[in-house]
């Protein structure tokens, strides 16, 4: 795995043991503790020269008995010789009252002026948690030793966080919190989805040797997004392009009683950078469109846009009959033009059937659903799927995905997206922020117009004689998402967001990523 890739995929701790395997017992265990130890003990020393200088300052780790604690120790020696006064706090210990831990790390340090202690001193700037590792499953009651931290310590992790599942996220009894994470040989789900991800705090992957051992298959890995992967998702428009090959986006949403969920929608395709948007609604709604768009086309009742290259359906639609009438027409829209892409929104979750989606899945016509954890929870119940009620939010999400044969945007803090084929990716980008109503209208509408310009490109380069490359459904999901929070946490920032504010600075994050891959292009060429 390269080191770029180390930033930006994510495997199970499972597999991060697995790969291990071979090299332990190839007899590189000890040379792997000591990158890994050397690469901790930086860290740390990186954390307190934030807070002044290192030498002088003291160190304390939680040990226990596996290789996280001989990870610990080792670093806890090296960070001894810079001048620390270093303190090792066993967690565990034999019958006989003596600690379990790593002897020969015990010996570094004890070598290099380290000492042993039963608690952690109150003088500790910051404290090292090396208790458990990867291999915990389970239910943790933290020792006396890791109740007791001082207040204004830092707390920097060794691998994963003791008590969290480096496979799931999942906390079963209790966890220790993290300032920050130093975790080894790639970055695992644990840290990145479920409690794990708010209790890991800042996560720096470090290289050991095991990239030829990491499985390559999509379905074992969890990939982030990050600005040159939705650039390549959703890449600038070509240097002829016009509003059709930009994509034409059609939009099923809003009503009477929620005329807003149009006008939001619409926006946040055509600041996404849809070349055309055509909203399909009653009076109400056309009327607000166009008096905030009036490049849109409209139409209210009647055939829908023959020529939409995605669709974005239920957004803010009104009564069940209505809703179920207009779901029903994109659905023979669709039919029409099976190569369109779908996002189904809002109303349009609880009205898809798994008839509807295997169809869909049959005719080719890439689907999106983006759910909320409630709406989630619904669809799951009353569309329901083998392991999709699993306690890993990955794996259901992918057992789902693969029974019904659609892309799932599961939103939240921390954005998952999953294709039928296991292919993840995760939006970590995004925050409470943006949990206001409204904001899912924009994201709809976002998608739909990443959705739309890759239909156009692979449409037109068809038509061209060539074959376009796929990029996967999960991918251009995440763009979209990544988009959408980006634009939404800089807002955040500058105390301006709301959901008036949100679709401009959208246009604005996508016009800045599109203008620096035209500057990429050019330095490259």
């Amino acid at each position: 795995m390269s080191v770029e890739e180390l930033r930006r995929v994510a495997v199970a701790g499972s597999a991060v043991r697995a790969a291990e395997a071979p090299l332990l017992a190839a007899g590189r265990g000890p040379a792997m503790m000591r990158d890994a130890a050397w690469a901790l003990a930086e860290h740390a020393a990186a954390l307190l020269r934030a807070r002044g200088p290192v030498a002088g300052t003291t160190v304390a780790a939680l040990v226990g008995p596996g290789n996280n604690g001989g990870d610990a120790l080792f670093a806890l020696a090296f960070l001894r010789r810079r001048g620390v006064a270093a303190v090792a706090v066993p967690v565990r210990h034999d019958d006989d009252g003596a600690p379990r831990w790593h002897a020969e790390g015990w010996a570094a340090l004890r070598a290099a002026g380290g000492r042993r202690a039963d608690a952690v001193p109150a003088a500790a700037a910051l404290v090292i948690d090396g208790m458990l590792g990867t291999g915990f499953a389970g239910e943790l009651t933290l020792p006396p030793a890791a109740r007791a931290l001082p207040r204004d310590a830092v707390v920097l992790a060794c691998d994963v966080p003791s008590g969290v599942d480096a496979d799931t996220g999942e906390v079963r009894g209790e966890a220790l919190r993290a300032d920050a994470t130093v975790t080894f040989g790639a970055l695992k789900t644990g840290l990145l989805v479920g409690e794990g991800a708010a209790l890991a705090g800042e996560v720096h992957p470090v290289d050991i040797g095991l990239g030829p051992q990491l499985p390559t298959s999509p379905a074992a890995r969890l990939r982030l997004a990050d600005e040159a992967a939705v650039r390549a998702a959703h890449p600038a428009p070509a240097p002829d392009a016009h509003k059709y090959t930009r994509g034409l986006v059609a939009v099923a949403a809003g009503s009477p009683r929620y005329p807003g969920a149009a006008v939001l929608s619409c926006s946040g395709a055509l600041h996404a950078g849809a070349g055309m948007v055509h909203h399909a609604g009653p009076e109400a709604t056309r009327d607000r469109v166009l008096a905030e768009h009036p490049e849109a086309l409209v139409s209210t009742e009647g055939p829908a846009p023959d020529r939409a290259d995605a669709w974005v359906a239920g957004p803010g639609l009104d009564t069940q009959d209505d809703a179920r009438r207009r779901w029903e027409g994109v659905l023979s829209a669709l039919a029409e033009r099976p190569e369109a892409a779908l996002v189904a929104d809002a109303s349009a979750l609880e009205l898809v059937t798994a008839a509807q989606l295997r169809a869909l899945r049959e005719a080719g016509t890439p689907v999106v659903l983006t759910p909320h954890a409630g709406e989630w929870a619904r669809l799951r119940e009353r569309l329901p799927a083998d392991g999709a009620d699993a306690a890993d939010p990955l794996a259901a999400l992918r057992a789902w995905s693969a029974a019904h044969g659609a892309t799932v945007l599961l939103k939240g803090p921390r954005t998952l997206t999953v294709q039928p084929d296991g292919e993840a990716w995760l939006v970590a980008d995004g925050g409470p922020e943006l949990a206001m109503g409204g904001t899912g209208d924009v994201l709809a509408g976002a998608l739909g117009a990443v959705l739309a310009a890759d239909v156009a490109r692979r449409s037109r380069a068809r038509r061209a004689g060539q074959a376009p490359g796929p990029v996967p459904t999960a991918a251009l999901a995440a763009a979209a998402a990544w988009l959408h929070a980006r634009a939404g946490a800089e807002q955040a920032r500058a105390g301006r967001l709301t959901t008036r504010t949100l679709p401009a600075a959208l246009g604005a994050v996508t016009a800045r990523l599109w203008r620096a891959g035209d500057e990429d292009g050019r330095t490259r060429g």
